[in-house]
């Protein structure tokens, strides 16, 4: 590995955490300050945003990306818009900082409070999608924790572009200009030395494929919060009712398929298949979705003059991130649910039902990070949630645990006040 390559992402590491000393005792009014500042610099910039953008679109049409791959690296003006409203969505909420989560007096008269503070320094480690690149960097910002970004190299004109937005912003606000840093290569080697910075970064967060998230989760020695897959589901019941079932599956499915939080599986009670499965069939055929089918829905599709293709046992537990759904008939409600734990990725699952037994035990008994009862996957999102924006979706069990907002990018710590109480 060259030497210049390992000392400038050490450098990097270096810096952040000096930064985040800073960061951590910010006023929220120079934090906010950088954030309304950022999202007038993204209202003004849009130009040359897309100018960037066009040449990572030019290279990635050229590297044959699938039409899923390159919507999520496309920014236009209507997106744009979009990320600075987020921008000033995150600049006003409440400051999370200083929070007492709990507090009492013992005894012996101490008061201890647990505070809500800052991680330190996270790096974020994603592909594709460059409005990943603003809102980490403003959740984290916002948080009062420094952010290395580590973006992929089929957005890297993308993510320079939109850097240089974020510093002047740093700059203008008065706060550390490492407060928020790009690893400004493409090496691979860099990300080595990254996943290393055990002794200055106290957090990483992989976004991406399964592939990417195993990498770092197996080589860093930082700890690492993460999601493998986003293998959803929607169950139909066979109390739910069809106009229902049709909607929101075919909006989990579609709205954007090639997103985490897009529906990968659809199950349908046997009671409401040969009722519901031909309408659900026929809408996402409609879409131009291709349905990958057990055979007793391939015999109702087919019957029905729908397309079929018969499902292989890979297509089950498959993350398609493009208009490709699995579609099973299930015996039971507590047949969907083992289905759901064992061939699921704990991400995202929905029951379309009117029964409110049959919501109530889903919601209950399936291990997910988010649950829905008549409504969309596509709502497990930190946007839809209120937080404004998120730095991810956590499928761990431990720190965080859904979409990851403000509250998720802190930790604790105890302050104790005494009057000169000593232990005996």
């Amino acid at each position: 590995m060259p030497e210049d390559l390992a000392k400038l992402v050490t450098d990097i590491a270096v810096r952040a955490r000096a930064a985040s000393h800073a960061l951590a005792i910010s006023p929220t009014g120079a934090r906010n300050a950088a954030l309304m500042d950022l999202a007038g610099r993204i209202d003004r910039s849009h130009g040359a945003l897309l100018e960037a953008n066009g040449r990572d679109l030019a290279a990635a049409e050229s590297n044959g990306l699938t039409a899923a791959q390159v919507d999520r690296l496309t920014l236009n003006p209507d997106r744009l818009t979009r990320l600075a409203e987020s921008v000033r969505q995150v600049a006003g909420l409440p400051d999370p900082l200083g929070e007492v989560l709990e507090e009492s007096t013992r005894p012996n008269g101490l008061r201890l409070r647990k505070v809500r503070v800052p991680i330190g320094v996270i790096g974020v480690i994603f592909e594709a999608r460059p409005n990943v690149t603003v809102d980490c960097a403003v959740l984290c910002l916002k948080s009062g924790n420094a952010s290395i970004l580590r973006g992929g190299s089929e957005i890297f004109e993308t993510n320079l572009a939109l850097a240089a937005l974020i510093a002047g912003s740093l700059g203008s606000s008065g706060l550390p200009g490492d407060s928020v840093q790009l690893i400004p290569t493409t090496d691979r080697a860099a990300l080595d030395v990254l996943l290393k910075q055990d002794g200055h970064i106290h957090c990483l967060i992989p976004r991406g494929g399964e592939g990417l998230i195993r990498f770092v989760a197996e080589n860093s020695t930082i700890p690492v919060i993460k999601h493998y897959a986003g293998v959803c589901f929607v169950y139909v019941d066979r109390a739910a009712d069809p106009a229902m079932a049709v909607s929101i599956a075919v909006n989990a499915k579609t709205q954007r398929p090639g997103v985490c939080n897009a529906a990968e599986q659809i199950l349908v009670h046997r009671d409401a298949a040969g009722a519901i499965l031909p309408l659900l069939g026929a809408a996402l055929a409609a879409r131009g979705v291709a349905l990958r089918c057990d055979a007793p829905a391939a015999a109702i599709l087919s019957g029905a003059g729908i397309a079929a293709e018969p499902a292989s046992a890979a297509d089950f537990t498959a993350e398609f991130l493009d208009l490709i759904v699995a579609v099973r008939v299930v015996g039971s409600l507590d047949e969907a649910i083992a289905t759901i734990n064992r061939d699921g990725s704990a991400h995202s699952d929905a029951i379309v039902t009117a029964d409110g037994a049959a919501a109530d035990r889903f919601l209950a008994a399936v291990d997910s990070a988010a649950v829905f009862w008549n409504a969309s996957t596509r709502f497990n999102d930190g946007f839809e949630f209120g937080f404004g924006a998120e730095i991810g979706i956590s499928t761990d069990r431990l720190h965080a645990r859904g979409p990851m907002g403000l509250r998720e990018l802190c930790s604790y710590k105890w302050v104790v006040t005494g009057t000169g109480q000593v232990r005996g």
